[in-house]
């Protein structure tokens, strides 16, 4: 069995699960590769998909937030979209890189590459077994024209896909892969970090530094007994300039290796609600806040998560500040928070897909129906 793994480089959290996935499946023996979409059909988009990414996020993220509400709105309509339609264009290079390379099975975290395999079994007499990943907590739009033989998504959300227009016998509900080796071998690193009688609040902005977090800074840093990790991601002028603040509560990281370490020695986590880091933060199990959602489907992350009371919302500083206090003098709320990350969010997210594909796909004699 040979399984190839696609993401797209807009937004780290479909690339960090594709990379979840590949150490779980060579944790089981199973060869695998990871390789962005664009890298094999066409490399000059790669870089311009990503700066129309970035861009989008400027201004708070409004201009995305009006892209997502459009793409909303157009997938209401059940026209084909020109969103199916530029990468229905990629099928032959895609197809030829598939069966050139004897790949088996395509597991798929992101929509693009979603769509050219669907368009490529719709098309093609050979088809190609893939399996699709929802990496938030609501099916994106345009999801709906994907016809993948599995679609793995969160449980409680069903009725969501469904009336989205997917196939519920192509719903799996074990959730956001998450590799084993990422909860088992997190540690503590306090005493590293010179952390004694302190507790670490982490701060996590997403894999390029979203958020406003200057603005807050300040009232965080009057709050006694703490220090704070804030991870800045790609973002290297914001990395720069929590430096120069030389501040001794203040431990600042760009791209980091250990997040799950950090969040394992951390007492409150503030993040960024992606659907990816939401995720690694449960399966580990820390009293959350929401902050900074990118207007949209981190919207929906937010709400699922505070619908289950697995994190608090904080639109405001005020806000912040506030809960930070509660959680740290109320134990009992700290703890229920994370009872229902463990209830909602399985731990075992990664063993199940392995699970799936030694059961689902042997001897490849699944029947595609597009």
């Amino acid at each position: 069995m040979k399984i190839l793994i696609l993401s797209c480089s807009t937004g780290g959290g479909h690339n960090t699960c594709a990379k979840y996935i590949k150490e779980e499946l060579t944790l089981n023996n199973i060869e695998n590769n990871f390789e962005d979409f664009y890298d094999i059909v066409n490399t000059s988009a790669k870089e311009l998909s990503s700066k129309l990414y970035l861009s989008s996020l400027s201004g708070d993220g409004k201009i995305f937030k009006n892209v997502y509400k459009l793409g909303e709105l157009y997938s209401k309509t059940g026209i084909k979209s020109p969103v199916y339609l530029v990468n229905k264009l990629h099928t032959k290079k895609l197809y030829n890189y598939i069966i050139s390379n004897s790949y088996d099975l395509v597991i798929i975290t992101h929509l693009f590459p979603s769509l050219t395999l669907t368009a490529i079994n719709k098309y093609y007499e050979k088809k190609i077994p893939f399996i699709t990943i929802a990496t938030d907590y609501e099916p994106c739009p345009f999801l709906e024209e994907t016809k993948p033989n599995y679609l793995i998504m969160q449980k409680h959300l069903e009725d969501r896909f469904i009336n989205k227009g997917i196939e519920k016998q192509r719903l799996i509900t074990t959730g956001i892969p998450i590799s084993t080796n990422f909860i088992n071998s997190a540690k503590n690193i306090k005493k590293e970090l010179n952390i004694t009688n302190e507790k670490l609040i982490l701060i996590m902005l997403g894999s390029m530094g979203f958020g406003n977090i200057k603005e807050i800074l300040s009232d965080l840093l009057e709050i006694p007994n703490i220090k704070i990790a804030i991870i800045c991601g790609t973002n290297k002028t914001l990395y720069t300039e929590l430096n120069e603040l030389n501040n001794e509560n203040l431990i600042v990281y760009g791209y980091t290796n250990n997040i799950n370490d950090l969040i394992y020695s951390s007492d409150i986590v503030l993040s960024k609600p992606g659907g990816l880091s939401s995720t690694e933060i449960a399966t580990i199990g820390k009293p959350l806040l929401h902050i900074f959602p990118i207007p949209g489907i981190e919207t929906y992350n937010t709400n699922f998560f505070a619908n289950h009371n697995m994190s608090i919302t904080c639109n405001t500083k005020d806000e912040i500040i506030a809960n930070i206090n509660k959680l740290l003098n109320d134990n009992t709320l700290a703890e229920e928070m994370v009872k229902n990350q463990h209830k909602y969010i399985n731990q075992n997210s990664a063993k199940n897909l392995i699970n799936l594909i030694k059961k689902e796909f042997k001897w490849f004699n699944i029947q595609i129906n597009i």
